[in-house]
């Protein structure tokens, strides 16, 4: 890993150019920036998420991500360097399979709404996803070859669920949406 930081304010950036944990000087208009400021936000979200009341588990889970989301932002300003681990991914999809056994079936599509803590999980989803193609974009033009767009992707998976499980927690129903299309279609 490279060095920690003993200075915040250095102005090395000031023209527009930044430093990866390689040495690398890039733009800050570079993809591996851009993506590196997506799982950021994506990170700052999801502490924004924890200030709200939740179960001990539903916290737990939400500091395990961040502690790997900042794994994903080290790979990333890190060419080379591989943090995320496949065990990252499996207790994703375990988390999925045991949140999904105690919420209902969905029978429409859900809207972001409900509960405070619902609606900024579905926050964190959309930040999520936009993390992903950001990611996807650096595998493309850059070369990146981490678990980062598989781990993305599921991570938004568990947001949305977890999503559910609040609104469920609050006794708050999820918000189905409206379409006249899909009513027609369920008349005939």
């Amino acid at each position: 890993m490279g060095l920690r930081l003993t200075q915040i304010t250095t102005r090395t950036g000031d023209g527009g150019i930044t430093g990866l944990g390689n040495n690398e000087r890039v733009s800050k208009s570079h993809v591996r920036v851009h993506a590196m400021g997506d799982v950021d936000e994506l990170n700052s979200m999801i502490g924004l998420l924890l200030c709200e009341e939740m179960v001990a588990t539903d916290r737990d889970l939400l500091i395990t991500i961040q502690h790997e989301l900042f794994n994903l932002g080290g790979e990333l300003a890190m060419p080379g360097m591989a943090l995320l681990k496949e065990t990252a991914l499996l207790q994703l999809d375990e988390v999925m399979q045991n949140y999904q056994k105690a919420l209902p079936p969905l029978k429409e599509f859900i809207l972001p709404g409900g509960t405070r803590a619902s609606c900024l999980a579905h926050v964190c989803r959309t930040v999520a996803r936009r993390s992903e193609r950001s990611v996807v974009t650096l595998t493309l033009e850059d070369g990146y070859e981490g678990l980062g767009t598989k781990y993305l992707n599921r991570l938004s998976d568990v947001l949305f669920i977890l999503a559910r499980k609040l609104n469920q927690d609050q006794a708050c129903s999820d918000v189905y949406w409206n379409s006249e299309r899909l009513a027609q279609l369920n008349k005939a």
